[in-house]
């Protein structure tokens, strides 16, 4: 999903800078991004690991010097483990809760810090549709994008009016490499279709939008479903 909105930024000619776990990866991603655009975008890149916090500002600082002062931030990375693996392991288990809720917010802190001195700019980050709810199969998964998501909407209520614009993106089911060989459910989205929801919300500053937008009405109804009926369905 990051690839995708990354292309779209850039085929509009924005200028972009790639962060990710994997140095070759990135460097594939970028030399893609160049040879579609040659004459519209910059591309950059370097290494970043949510699992390692302490690298995040280094990140931040070659992505200014690139851009000469970002303004817009993208947050699509993100752990994930079904239930019963996470209920397997209690190592991956703290593992995924650090990486999904705390070193995210500690990420989006310096990217907030930065943009802030600046006047203001764009955070985007990727939430969850399972954050909405505590459901059975996501329990802990959910559990950290629950926490992610309040920390978001807070975000927006304290600093919009000082030119901080926070979107929220609360995918389903979509079909990456994290979900690979697991049976998509029905409404499962693809990287393509996300990715024109999420920068049609960043441009319009939207603090929420949930992608594919069936999924607003789904988490509604799961939402108003009294505790006595979670108790018995598996969704």
């Amino acid at each position: 999903m990051g690839r995708a909105i990354a292309r779209r930024l850039a085929e509009r000619g924005e200028s972009v800078f790639l962060l990710g776990l994997d140095e070759a990866d990135l460097e594939r991603s970028a030399a893609d991004l160049k040879e579609r655009h040659r004459d519209k975008a910059s591309v950059g890149y370097a290494v970043c690991d949510l699992e390692r916090p302490e690298g995040f500002a280094a990140a931040l600082d070659a992505a200014d010097a690139a851009l000469g002062e970002l303004d817009t931030v993208v947050v699509t990375a993100a752990m994930f483990a079904s239930q019963e693996a996470l209920e397997a392991d209690v190592e991956l288990t703290r593992r995924l809760v650090t990486v999904n809720y705390a070193n995210t917010v500690v990420f989006c802190e310096h990217v907030k810090k930065r943009l802030l001195a600046r006047g203001g700019g764009r955070l985007v980050v990727f939430s969850s549709v399972a954050g909405d709810r505590g459901r059975k199969p996501v329990g802990i998964y959910g559990s950290s994008k629950a926490g992610l998501s309040v920390y978001l909407e807070a975000l927006d209520h304290k600093y919009h009016a000082a030119g901080l614009s926070v979107t929220c993106v609360k995918p389903g089911f979509v079909k990456t490499g994290m979900t690979a060989g697991l049976k998509p459910p029905p409404f499962a989205g693809e990287p393509d279709q996300v990715a024109d929801d999420v920068v049609r919300a960043m441009d319009r500053g939207k603090p929420l939008v949930y992608t594919p937008g069936i999924w607003a009405l789904v988490m509604l109804v799961i939402r108003s479903l009294p505790r006595f009926v979670m108790r018995k369905i598996g969704f």
